[in-house]
């Protein structure tokens, strides 16, 4: 998922923005959708972006609080997920020198556990 948002610790990155992209991964116990083959019985993809792209949109300083905010607000909008990984990476961040990106690796677990 690619987004342009206004995170960051300075001040010039919450008023001018940056892109950021999202990357997902959710655990579920896919048996049942893949034998009746019925969104109902699956995780909605397109609630999964909706929850993010709502998170996204809130300004932060810190890509660990999106990453966890966007975790915590997937176990509340979605149900049957057991396991989430969200990886979000901020694109040409400014460090003082030529760098593709930087990148916040957090999951979570259905009993509330970060990893």
């Amino acid at each position: 998922m690619e987004f342009y948002a206004y995170h960051g610790h300075f001040r010039e990155e919450q008023i001018v923005g940056n892109r950021f992209l999202v990357d997902l991964w959710i655990e579920t116990d896919m048996s049942k959708p893949a034998e009746t083959d019925n969104l109902d019985d699956a995780v909605n993809y397109q609630v999964a972006y909706r929850l993010i792209r709502k998170e996204m949109e809130k300004k932060s300083n810190l890509l660990e609080h999106i990453a966890k905010r966007i975790l915590d607000a997937l176990f509340e909008g979605l149900e049957g997920i057991e396991k989430v990984r969200v990886k979000i990476s901020k694109m040409n961040p400014p460090v003082g020198g030529k760098i593709d990106s930087v990148s916040v690796l957090l999951g979570r677990t259905s009993d509330g556990e970060y990893f």
